[in-house]
């Protein structure tokens, strides 16, 4: 750990044989990940905030909520705009939270971050996020328990932006294994869901560089495994791969070519419900009082 000041807080750096990592404290963000030697999550300065939410923990809810409002049951809620251009609430309430450390080893790192109940979000949740290292990449492992006396409705998802460092990013093969994708206004919300076709069907993959993307997915097959396995393969065969464990049944993915250091880069967003959530209801988990849920995503290189 540093005890230089820095806007992502304390760094934390983990290693597995040749395979190393870096966790911000600001977010719980993975700010860095490499195997081998190559970049699979490309790292940012370290001087610079977390540009575009680059690997936080999105809690709550992930992506964003129309106005803020939100209906609990009987009540109307108001959140933080915190999207002052699309006049959204975005992101969840963490994502600039300096985490706690719980634990840490060589290989592997646990922070902890409270929802302390808050104007639009009277609720009181513990989560934890754990980062592993495998032998060919990082496995995380998500809690979330409600710790208020009454029933939490939350949701989960994550930031991780991917490449295979030292390729061409136009070059590389996008996969996702998606049946659905959600139609979006002009503030980028859902206004309904479409089967894949042209530019949204990622089944048999296409070239980063053919795609523009800032769209959430849905219906996504799974393997035998259970795992819905979203992949970015370069020319030569090698294979970045973003994993979804039970419960996250919903994936963003976006393109952009304004992430520090990266000519093109995409993020592969894995969620446990898409945007609008708190008002759809859609991959909303509603958290019993001491309830707890678990989690579980990764990224590997084959």
């Amino acid at each position: 750990m540093s005890e230089t000041p820095s806007p992502t807080g304390i760094p934390f750096s983990l290693r597995r044989g040749d395979v190393a990592a870096e966790i911000t404290q600001v977010g719980a963000s993975l700010r860095h990940l490499a195997v081998g030697g190559v970049n699979i999550v490309p790292p940012y300065p370290a001087d610079e905030p977390t540009p575009m939410a680059s690997g936080v923990v999105l809690v709550p809810w992930p992506n964003r909520i129309r106005d803020g409002v939100w209906q609990d049951g009987d009540v109307t809620r108001a959140l933080a705009i915190t999207e002052p251009k699309l006049r959204n609430a975005s992101h969840g309430l963490l994502r600039f939270t300096a985490y706690d450390l719980v634990e840490q080893s060589e290989s592997s790192l646990t922070l902890r971050g409270t929802i302390v109940p808050q104007t639009g979000y009277p609720y009181l949740v513990e989560t934890t996020v754990t980062y592993a290292l495998t032998d060919a990449g990082i496995e995380v492992t998500h809690t979330l328990t409600n710790h208020s006396a009454t029933t939490a409705p939350v949701a989960l998802g994550t930031h991780p932006y991917v490449t295979i460092g030292g390729v061409d990013p136009r070059e590389l093969v996008l996969h996702i294994p998606a049946e659905t994708y959600f139609e979006t206004d002009d503030r980028m919300l859902p206004i309904g869901e479409q089967p894949v076709s042209g530019g949204t069907d990622l089944r048999a993959g296409r070239r980063l560089g053919d795609v523009e993307l800032d769209t959430g997915f849905a219906t996504l097959r799974r393997d035998p495994d259970g795992l819905a396995r979203t992949t970015l393969t370069a020319p030569d065969g090698r294979t970045v791969t973003v994993w979804q464990g039970e419960g996250f049944d919903y994936v963003q993915a976006f393109t952009t070519d304004r992430y520090p250091g990266q000519p093109l880069v995409v993020a592969v967003e894995p969620m446990t419900a898409p945007a609008e959530a708190f008002n759809s209801g859609r991959g909303l988990r509603r958290l019993a009082p001491g309830e707890t849920w678990e989690l579980h995503w990764g990224i590997r290189l084959d």
